[in-house]
C-alpha cells in the first residue's frame, strides 16, 4: 500500500455532536474509528471507515458550522448489507429510535433494495442489498 492517497479517498461531513454522529454511523453503517484529533478547542475530527477500501467518512464538530451543508434530499452516503433483512433490520431498529426513514424500496438491478436513514445532522444514510456498483465498476 502507498504511502500516499490516490483517487477519491474521502468525503467530510459537519456534525453538531462528535460522539452522537459516532454512535450513528457505527450503529448503522458498521463504521469505526480510523483516526481521531482535536483540531482546535470544541472542533473535533474523526475519519470513519469500514475497512474495506482506502476511503473514510470524516466528521467535522463544530460550534458553529461555516454552511448548513448536509446530504439532504437524494444526496447520500451508500452502504452495502449482506440481505434485505438487513436492511430491513437497520431501517425498522432507526424508526423504533425516532430516526427519520425513507423505504424500504425495491427498484430491481442495478439499484436494488434500499431504504435512507436521515442522522442526528440532517444527512442521509443509504443501506442497499442488491446494488451493483462494483460491477459497474468492474465492467468500464
Amino acid at each position: 500500500m502507498s504511502d500516499v492517497d490516490l483517487g477519491l479517498s474521502h468525503i467530510a461531513l459537519p456534525v453538531a455532536d462528535i460522539e452522537r454522529s459516532l454512535e450513528f454511523y457505527r450503529r448503522f453503517a458498521n463504521l469505526e474509528v480510523v483516526h481521531r484529533r482535536e483540531a482546535h478547542p470544541g472542533h473535533a475530527v474523526a475519519w470513519i471507515s469500514d475497512l474495506t477500501r482506502p476511503f473514510v467518512v470524516v466528521l467535522l464538530q463544530a460550534d458553529a458550522p461555516a454552511s448548513p451543508g448536509r446530504l439532504g434530499g437524494w444526496a447520500h452516503l451508500g452502504v452495502g448489507c449482506l440481505s434485505r433483512a438487513e436492511v430491513d433490520r437497520r431501517l425498522s431498529e432507526a424508526a423504533s429510535e425516532g430516526y427519520e426513514i425513507i423505504g424500504p424500496c425495491d427498484d430491481g438491478p442495478p439499484v436494488g433494495y434500499w431504504g435512507i436513514i436521515v442522522d442526528p445532522d440532517g444527512h442521509n444514510l443509504e443501506l442497499a442489498y442488491g446494488q451493483q456498483v462494483g460491477l459497474a465498476v468492474q465492467s468500464s
